[in-house]
C-alpha cells in the first residue's frame, strides 16, 4: 500500500551562500516542474508520431505571506549565484526531497483587504535530484 500524505508539511529550505539552509517561513505552497523537452523524429511513411526526450527544464514556483522576520527569499532573489534549494513534499518523511541549483525571483503584493502575500519563480541553474 502507498502513503499518502498531507500538504500541511511541506517545506521550502534556500541556501544563499553556501552555509546551511534556511526554510523559507510563511510558505503555503511550492509547486516544482520537471517538464521534459521532447523532439520530433517523425519520418515520412510513419504511422505516428516518435519522439526522442531531451534535457529536462526544472522550475517552479513558492508562495505565501510576508513574514518581517525572514529575508530568506528575496535575498535568494538578489543573489548573484545560483542558490541552492531543497524542496521537501512532507517534512514528515526527511529522506524525501528535490534539490538543486536555482535563479529565484521574488514578488510582494499588499492590497487593502488581504494579508501581504509574498511569491517567487525559480528556474534550475544546474542539476536537480530527488532523493
Amino acid at each position: 500500500m502507498c502513503a499518502a500524505y498531507h500538504g500541511k508539511s511541506g517545506v521550502a529550505y534556500i541556501s544563499t551562500d553556501g552555509s546551511a539552509a534556511a526554510s523559507v517561513i510563511s510558505l503555503r505552497e511550492w509547486s516544482l516542474s520537471m517538464k521534459t523537452d521532447r523532439v520530433d523524429t517523425t519520418s515520412f511513411g510513419a504511422s505516428n508520431k516518435t519522439s526522442v526526450q531531451g534535457l529536462p527544464d526544472v522550475s517552479g514556483n513558492l508562495s505565501g505571506y510576508w513574514d518581517d522576520t525572514s529575508d530568506t527569499l528575496y535575498d535568494a532573489s538578489r543573489s548573484s549565484a545560483a542558490v541552492r534549494m531543497y524542496l521537501y513534499p512532507s517534512s514528515l518523511v526527511p529522506g524525501k526531497y528535490f534539490c538543486g541549483l536555482a535563479g529565484i525571483d521574488f514578488n510582494i503584493e499588499t492590497a487593502v483587504d488581504q494579508a501581504v502575500k509574498v511569491s517567487g519563480s525559480f528556474a534550475a541553474a544546474g542539476d536537480w535530484s530527488q532523493f
